[in-house]
């Protein structure tokens, strides 16, 4: 349960964000690392663990172009424990394994970060040679012979059940994509700065019936460092601690073409109010996993705040997500505007809210509990962090 004792992120940083950045992905994750050890107070020589998702992975480098060793040797961290998997529940699986170090004492300051390069490897392919795989396997086998080459496909196949079992509609999803647009008019950083109207939303080429254009997130460069480290170092950083409360994981089922009964985020849901003392009336505001608007809309019934099935009642004309509603969610424009960082970029804007950092994003209320979830279908993370 929540104790003061708990783990803390003490930094968050981000290189530049685009949908195509001039600058190796190496150079891009110390980029992040400098960003956020400047932002916590730390040295190099303070770090001695490091993790990351889902590493190095030799046939899709520009999902995970860059591994723990690549960034050992290169900043010359003298480390005790670190980990780099691509097994895992979801994007936040090497937060919670630092959580884990730290509470262990194997570590006392350990650097995450997540570097995507999807962008740049479509503008030079022959920096990305990734190795191809002689066959399917894993998940894969379930997925790719029924040509559901995208994950615009599983995720269109569990919005049009929703769509069909509660009477969902296409103008209830659409409060996600233009809430996300119009908060990302307000960040400098984000690729996409030009809100959108619900006529541009319906409008909009489809992409897997029922999600469009507007209902994906899109393809960037970026990497994002977020710093764990125990409890006592707090007083001695450059900025408010964020304690770690609580962090829960699902993962209800194989990848199927199958129709999926729960995604994973709705037992991961469940599981996080039980790790926790506080309650979804607590939280202040929310980073939601926006790969897919569907997703979030599955976030936000998963975690309590609207019963199954009353999702897109929820986002019924906008207002509640608003960053002036009662719960404000994707305040720097989530994936869909502000590029795919794949849901680090939820934590550091967490954080940023939570310190009252957050400049041209932040939200005019004093903010103390922040959710946030990552992932979709089968896989499902999610964290609460507070502000004590």
């Amino acid at each position: 349960m929540s104790s003061k004792s708990d783990p803390i992120i003490s930094g968050v940083g981000q290189s530049a964000v685009g949908k195509f950045v001039d600058r190796l992905p190496l150079l891009l994750t110390i980029d992040a690392i400098k960003d956020a050890l400047d932002n916590a107070g730390l040295r190099v020589g303070d770090i001695d663990g490091v993790a990351t998702w889902p590493g190095r992975v030799e046939t899709m480098l520009d999902m995970g172009p860059v591994g723990c060793d690549g960034v050992i040797d290169a900043l010359g961290i003298k480390a005790t424990w670190y980990n780099g998997a691509f097994e895992s529940a979801a994007q936040y699986g090497p937060i919670a394994g630092a959580v884990a170090a730290v509470q262990q004492g194997w570590a006392r300051h350990v650097v995450v970060f997540r570097t995507v390069c999807q962008g740049s490897a479509r503008r030079k392919p022959e920096l990305f040679p990734s190795v191809q795989p002689a066959g399917l396997s894993g998940g894969m086998e379930h997925i790719i012979p029924y040509h559901a080459y995208s994950a615009a496909n599983w995720t269109a196949q569990m919005a049009s059940r929703h769509f069909h079992d509660y009477g969902t509609t296409r103008e209830q999803l659409g409060q996600v994509a233009i809430n996300a647009r119009r908060n990302g008019a307000l960040n400098p950083r984000a690729i996409f700065r030009d809100p959108i109207t619900m006529e541009d939303y319906l409008s909009a080429r489809m992409i897997s019936s029922p999600l469009c254009l507007f209902d994906c997130d899109t393809l960037s460069d970026a990497s994002t460092a977020i710093i764990v480290s125990a409890a006592e170092t707090g007083a001695d950083l450059k900025n408010v601690p964020i304690r770690i409360d609580a962090i829960a994981q699902s993962l209800p089922g194989r990848y199927s073409w199958d129709q999926p009964v729960e995604a994973a985020c709705y037992p991961t849901g469940k599981r996080l109010w039980e790790l926790s003392d506080f309650t979804v009336e607590d939280v202040d505001i929310g980073q939601l996993y926006d790969g897919f608007s569907f997703l979030t809309l599955q976030w936000i019934e998963a975690l309590g705040f609207c019963p199954v099935g009353e999702g897109g009642r929820y986002l019924e004309g906008g207002h509640r997500i608003a960053r002036d509603g009662v719960f404000p969610i994707n305040t720097n424009g989530g994936q869909i505007a502000a590029g795919r960082t794949h849901a680090f970029g939820y934590v550091r804007e967490a954080v940023r809210q939570l310190r009252g950092q957050a400049e041209e994003t932040q939200v005019d209320r004093d903010l103390k509990l922040a959710v946030t979830g990552a992932g979709g279908g089968p896989l499902a993370m999610a964290m609460l962090l507070a502000r004590d």
